[in-house]
């Protein structure tokens, strides 16, 4: 029988060398630092980790945890805790009970303060090779409503497509009734893309994002307003579009995700929860 490969995450241990140069950095020390970092895919994880060889790991800035989470990582994980200085981040790296990972450390993304790839700063997650983002102009005649009311129309939308995620209409500000939008406080982070500001509508709370900065290789999208298809009323062409089921369909999430610093997914971004 055929599977759909976007609703059948495999259920084994992945990895991949990746030749790109990593480091991890907590409260200005640099944990991990090697040309020879893998990438490993968890067990029905869209999102991978860096795991890095031990000897390019500052393994003296390691102790081993005094709570580890023993169903975590596949099970049978040796976890350490991290401290540099005033700073301990606890259950921050593990060793797989993989033996095709033995003598590797990975790192929790969430636990360190900066990562980086080369000489460049990487936010959200380590950037999954197999990932696609693609951002193609049309003239497909796009309206938004909500509650009856229209909040965009549009016939020159941005539309991207994203590797495991609903199609997304970016849309100019020209063709969104920007008056009917209230701007928050909320901010999502993209390893793709960049960072997202938000606005509300109504009673629906971040249901439009933008970028207005985004990353240099992100599709052109910068300043594009795009709505929350699962919250909507899409119409495209004239026809009715399905809200899509996904995690966002009750709501975007409050929670904040990476070192407390209130940024968090958003729903333009891949997330394995």
């Amino acid at each position: 029988m055929a599977t759909r490969i976007s609703t059948a995450l495999p259920r084994d241990l992945r990895y991949e060398p990746t030749p790109k140069r990593i480091r991890a950095e907590l409260d200005g020390e640099t944990l991990a630092d090697s040309a020879a970092a893998i990438l490993v895919w968890e067990s029905r994880r869209a999102v991978p980790v860096y795991a890095f060889p031990d000897a390019d790991v500052r393994t003296d800035l390691l102790r081993d945890s005094a709570n580890p989470v023993a169903e975590a990582h596949g099970g049978d994980a040796v976890f350490w805790t991290a401290e540099t200085g005033d700073t301990v981040a606890e259950n921050a790296a593990w060793r797989y009970a993989d033996t095709d990972l033995a003598g590797h450390i990975a790192f929790a993304w969430e636990a360190m303060d900066r990562w980086l790839e080369e000489d460049e700063e990487v936010f959200g997650h380590p950037r999954d090779p197999w990932h696609r983002v693609d951002a193609r102009r049309s003239t497909r005649h796009v309206r938004v409503e909500l509650d009856g009311e229209l909040l965009a129309e549009s016939r020159r939308p941005m539309i991207v497509f994203e590797t495991s995620l609903p199609l997304r209409y970016y849309l100019p500000r020209e063709d969104v009734a920007m008056s009917r939008l209230t701007p928050t406080d909320t901010c999502t982070i993209c390893a793709y893309k960049g960072f997202a500001s938000y606005w509300s509508a109504g009673a629906a709370t971040d249901v439009a994002w933008t970028y207005e900065e985004p990353f240099p290789d992100a599709p052109p999208i910068a300043g594009l307003v795009c709505f929350l298809n699962e919250a909507v009323d899409l119409t495209v062409d004239g026809v009715a579009a399905d809200r899509p089921a996904t995690q966002w369909s009750a709501g975007i999430r409050s929670a904040p995700r990476g070192g407390g610093s209130g940024v968090r997914q958003g729903p333009h971004e891949t997330s394995d929860t």
